[in-house]
């Protein structure tokens, strides 16, 4: 549902991670939409370019979270909060 507002499958993926989990590395993003490293990688550095994102190095490890400085971030995690919600209720109704 979000594809068409991000772009691709990919920012679609890495924005419902972070929603979900808060904070979260690039290969855990990949495990848990069973998709390519590489894109999500991508897409995780071309966001945090853009300032929606902002990551930490823990070990080895770079952990991935939204930039709470950036002014679209709170309508972004509505958008995704509404549209996730509109998915779960398609899918109890058996549109998806």
């Amino acid at each position: 549902m979000l594809e068409g507002l991000f772009g691709n499958k990919s920012a679609e993926k890495v924005m419902l991670s972070i929603f979900i989990n808060g904070e979260i590395h690039a290969s855990a993003i990949a495990q848990q939409h069973h998709t390519a490293l590489d894109p999500i990688k991508k897409q995780l550095e071309r966001f945090e370019e853009a300032g929606f994102l902002k990551s930490r190095i823990v070990g080895r490890s770079k952990l991935y979270k939204f930039n709470d400085q950036n002014p679209l971030i709170k309508p972004l995690k509505e958008l995704i909060k509404i549209a996730k919600k509109n998915e779960n209720f398609n899918n109890e109704i058996g549109l998806l």
